[in-house]
């Protein structure tokens, strides 16, 4: 046997225990907890998306799947956490409109990319609604119109951090009314709705699912959904396209993301065991009731869905007149 034969064969087997060695441990995943990092705070869609599916993942999976929350910059703060993580299937991210998509558009540097996160699969989709606190006389998208132009710079409008799509279905409202309204931008819904019940902002175009409890109970009061249509759970309430506004019509999205780099069969897995939770009655009933569709699209489509809401959000921004920071 040649020196360099024995050298090739050497290399050879230890390629091969190598390979071994990552089916095994590909094999056996999950072996631990696992996370969902949401990059905004308690209280959003985000969060709400991420606690439904966590209990049910946890049993498909057969380990915990915890739910932390990293709020702060429009979700960069998350994001950076996820593609800092290793790429090994145990950390997660419950990605969405704004970290995944908009954030490209209104920022001029970034701490991630588009290549350093891998699209899993949908998990929620739904449309906002204009809300506004029960002490603003307006009753429709017209009457707060009339209120803002009468009042220029009087009111303001919540959202859940800048780049999120609630700022920015604000921001098209803002121009496409004419209107001098302030945006008040907070870390996450959650905290945004605590200031708009509590009658600190005036308005807010809110993902359905974490106002829908909000206008059930009266403490806000709904003039308007994003959809084309209008939403089931709110038959009464029209689009905004019926209150005049044919450009704002915008679909929020939520959907779990891995680094970039996480092996394929880890991929599959959790795929796998996300549409199982997500076609259960249980979270297809849950969803629905906060005003929301279930999703489950493979990542290949999930993927393409991103990069095109990537390019759309860029024309809005420009439509919006949101220069990037």
């Amino acid at each position: 046997m040649t020196i360099f034969t024995a050298v090739m064969r050497t290399l050879t087997a230890g390629m091969l225990l190598a390979l071994a060695g990552a089916a095994i441990a590909q094999q056996a995943y999950p072996s631990k907890p696992l996370r969902i990092i949401v990059p905004a705070a308690p209280g959003g869609t985000t969060d709400i998306a991420s606690r439904a599916i966590a209990d049910k993942l946890t049993h498909e999976l057969g380990q915990s799947v915890m739910v932390e929350n990293k709020a702060g910059a429009g979700g960069i703060i998350g994001t950076q956490a996820l593609v800092s993580a290793a790429a090994d299937g145990y950390t997660l991210m419950m990605g969405n409109i704004g970290p995944n998509a908009i954030n490209y558009a209104i920022y001029k540097k970034l701490p991630y990319k588009p290549e350093d996160m891998i699209p899993i699969t949908m998990t929620i989709s739904n449309p906002n609604v204009l809300v506004v606190h029960p002490a603003v006389p307006a009753k429709t998208v017209a009457e707060l119109v009339a209120l803002a132009k009468a009042s220029p710079g009087k009111l303001a409008f919540a959202s859940s951090g800048r780049g999120q799509s609630i700022h920015m279905s604000g921001e098209l409202f803002k121009v496409k009314a004419g209107i001098d309204i302030v945006h008040v931008p907070y870390k996450g819904a959650g905290p945004a709705l605590v200031d708009l019940l509590g009658g600190q902002v005036a308005m807010m175009i809110d993902n359905l699912p974490s106002s829908m409890g909000h206008i059930r109970s009266g403490k806000l009061r709904a003039l308007a959904v994003t959809s084309r249509q209008r939403a089931p759970e709110l038959p009464d309430v029209p689009t905004m396209v019926e209150a005049g506004f044919p450009d704002i019509v915008v679909t929020a999205w939520f959907g779990l993301f891995a680094p970039a780099k996480t092996p394929g069969p880890i991929i599959d897995r959790i795929y796998r065991a996300t549409k199982t939770v997500l076609a259960s009655p249980e979270i297809k009933a849950r969803f629905a009731e906060l005003g929301g569709t279930a999703g489950g699209e493979p990542p290949e489509q999930f993927r393409n869905y991103v990069m095109a809401e990537k390019q759309k959000w860029a024309q809005v921004a420009i439509l919006a007149k949101v220069e990037p920071e």
